[in-house]
Formats: C-alpha cells, sequence, structure tokens
C-alpha cells in the first residue's frame, strides 16, 4: 500500500505523467505542470526518485525502466477513466443517472494518458 500512499499524494501521477511523454528539466516539468509550486514539484521528484521511479541526469528527469513498468500498468485504468468520463458526461446530458455507452476507445495510444 506504500504505492498507493506516494501515487494519492498531490501532482504525482502528473508528474509521472508528463514525464512517460518526455523527459524534462525542472522549469520545463514545472511549466508544463502548470500551478505546482517549485518546492512541491522539488518533494515530488525527490520522492519518486527515493521509490525508484524517476532519474535524472544531463540536466533532466526521465523515467526509470521501472517507472515506465508503472504507467504502462495504469493503462488500464486509464482506459476505465476515459469510459467513465464519457459516460458522465452523456448522463449530465441525458439528465440521466448512467448511460449505454459500450464504445471501446480508450483516448489513448500505446497505453498513456492524452494531452
Amino acid at each position: 500500500m506504500a504505492a498507493l500512499d506516494l501515487l494519492g499524494r498531490r501532482w504525482a501521477l502528473r508528474v509521472l505523467w508528463e514525464l512517460s511523454l518526455d523527459p524534462a528539466g525542472f522549469r520545463e516539468l514545472q511549466r508544463r505542470c502548470e500551478g505546482m509550486s517549485s518546492s512541491v514539484l522539488s518533494t515530488r521528484l525527490s520522492e519518486l526518485a527515493d521509490a525508484g521511479l524517476v532519474e535524472s541526469g544531463d540536466d533532466s528527469y526521465r523515467l526509470t525502466a521501472l517507472g515506465r513498468e508503472l504507467v504502462d500498468a495504469l493503462g488500464p485504468l486509464t482506459a476505465w477513466s476515459d469510459k467513465w468520463a464519457r459516460q458522465m458526461g452523456a448522463a449530465e446530458a441525458d439528465g440521466a443517472g448512467t448511460s449505454a455507452d459500450t464504445g471501446t476507445g480508450t483516448g489513448t495510444e500505446a497505453g498513456r494518458p492524452r494531452r
């Protein structure tokens, strides 16, 4: 359950998501995560590095092999989330509680969240 504690911290998943798209330096990563303070970003990067999910080098941060595995493992959750969001949007539009959406599209490419 320590993994869920780490991933449940504010901005942790966003940092992983951004680094899954492209490695980035600190300032670039902060720009991508609009609204995140530099102190929170520094803390999250440190925690994710201590957990073996992120590494730094050449003035940039990137996912480790373990971090990439985690992002891949989150792919099914992303697909479920996309479907849920579509159903909730249809329910709001219909004024009903549920939707009969059975689409198979995930809104992701290679298991990665869309930007």
